[in-house]
């Protein structure tokens, strides 16, 4: 009883629920090497009288979520993260203006350190989210290619995660471009953040939206997908609940 009453008050007006994925159809971001979603009735009313459809689409498609596996070939697969790893405290560091301001912008120490200054120390076993507003941008905005065919979207520093894993021990990470690391680091070390993080056997979640909705800290993060055995990534459902000040 004492759980329903909780949730109970979650549901009440002083808490808001805020959806951090992206709906599922043919202009949700993708790869450009990636296929899009294809979808083929298998049954329909005017034949079966019910219906049930076939959908195929790339693993890392939309919001979705990256276990160790995805980079590191004996990492944890997407099977292995329990229920209990699905749900966390939030942490969400705004770096929205320095992104409007640079698009190659890489979240360093020092702006964890500076949020931690404010809003106190990040706390072990939270979910840390790096909210950027990319989010806002669609179609070949998301991507952001120039004239020469380079990307350019922000994204995390390896000494950023280096602190965030063995100076504050985080669960989990989130962020709204498509990649870790910025854009433009692929061209000297190719997914080097990507690669120290998913080494330290913790998930992420990459193209998170309505991060601008949620507060620096106190809100909840639920990161959801199915149990796929041996699976590399899995397109996520994630919502936050927080405080509706």
């Amino acid at each position: 009883m004492e759980l329903w009453k909780m949730l109970e008050k979650m549901k009440s007006d002083q808490y808001k629920w805020v959806d951090l994925s992206y709906t599922i159809d043919e202009k949700t971001p993708h790869y450009e090497g990636f296929r899009n979603l294809q979808v083929e009735d298998i049954m329909t009313f005017d034949k079966e009288k019910v219906s049930a459809r076939e959908y195929t689409m790339i693993s890392q498609f939309g919001t979705h979520v990256d276990p160790p596996f995805h980079f590191i070939k004996n990492g944890k697969t997407l099977d292995k993260i329990s229920v209990k790893e699905m749900v966390y405290p939030l942490c969400v560091i705004d770096v929205s203006g320095e992104v409007a301001e640079n698009h190659d912008f890489g979240m360093s120490v020092e702006d964890i350190k500076r949020w931690e200054a404010q809003h106190g120390v990040i706390p072990e076993n939270c979910f840390v989210a790096m909210r950027s507003d990319w989010h806002k941008r669609e179609g070949k905005a998301f991507f952001n290619k120039d004239a020469k065919g380079d990307l350019h979207y922000p994204g995390w520093t390896q000494p950023a995660l280096e602190y965030l894993c063995e100076e504050r021990n985080v669960a989990a990470i989130g962020h709204e471009p498509p990649d870790t690391d910025p854009a433009v680091n692929s061209k000297t070390a190719l997914w080097a953040a990507e690669l120290y993080y998913l080494k330290q056997e913790k998930y992420q979640v990459e193209m998170l939206r309505n991060l601008d909705q949620l507060p620096a800290k106190g809100s909840l993060i639920f990161c959801t997908f199915p149990a796929v055995v041996d699976a590399p990534g899995f397109t996520s459902r994630c919502f936050a609940v927080a405080p509706n000040e």
